[in-house]
């Protein structure tokens, strides 16, 4: 059964915190994000997507709490750096997690990470909502959905900018984390011969692989950004595909 639409959690009453930069700057307001739209849920998904709506809240809540708690600390990239880059970071692998939940058992929606970012006073506009064309069928799925034996997943190499020598340590730990998750999504599709559905491969293997590098790939931003400017767009590198 598909219900017709979710009710998204309740938007917690906003706190207004007076937040004074060391750089001189200084500024009033809350953290606001953005509502995100997520489509008809399969009954058989409701209870996880209404708790990862109810996280979400209570990610914005704890942010807007840090807020409050460190008005007057850091220079003037603080609020971005320590507070609202990693609730992004939060908050899309939230967003990933509704749309594994549903791509378990319906097809998975895309592009909810648009809603990740939020902003100091109110909320940033939202991108518009990927296409949703199919791919055509390559044939590496049977008539039972089960993988031809030979393929591999195959990933896009990440162009990261030239980290600071304090962030180098963590942001080489997280591109080896990818490399591994690679790997372990590649023995998966190995031990999986000829199981599952048509979408078994998407939903099984390449679509959690995605909220893993997607994770990974945020980290690497956190990391350069606590000690320099913070690259934005890496997820762009997180979908990778059966070859």
């Amino acid at each position: 059964m598909i219900v017709a639409g979710v009710a998204v959690a309740a938007t917690l009453t906003a706190v207004t915190a007076a937040v004074a930069f060391a750089g001189g700057e200084s500024g009033t307001g809350a953290i606001a994000c953005p509502q995100p739209v997520v489509p008809a849920v399969p009954a058989a998904a409701q209870a996880e997507v209404q708790r990862e709506l109810a996280n979400l809240d209570k990610q914005m809540a704890e942010a807007n709490n840090r807020l409050r708690t460190s008005a007057g600390e850091g220079g003037p990239n603080f609020v971005q750096n320590a507070i609202l880059g990693p609730l992004k970071d939060k908050r899309v692998a939230a967003l990933n997690r509704i749309e594994t939940a549903i791509g378990r058992v319906a097809e998975k929606p895309e592009g909810l990470e648009r809603f990740a970012t939020c902003g100091l006073g109110q909320a940033p506009p939202v991108a518009a909502p990927p296409a949703t064309s199919k791919p055509a069928s390559t044939g590496s799925n049977n008539g039972t959905g089960g993988t031809a034996a030979g393929s591999s997943i195959a990933c896009p190499q990440p162009v990261v900018p030239a980290a600071p020598a304090a962030a180098q340590a963590e942001v080489q730990r997280e591109l080896a984390n990818l490399d591994k998750q690679i790997a372990e999504a590649n023995e998966r599709l190995r031990t999986t011969v000829g199981q599952g559905g048509p979408n078994f491969v998407q939903n099984a293997i390449l679509g959690p692989l995605k909220d893993k590098r997607v994770a990974a790939l945020n980290r690497i931003e956190t990391a350069i950004g606590r000690v320099g400017a913070r690259p934005e767009g890496l997820e762009r590198f997180a979908t990778c595909s059966l070859k």
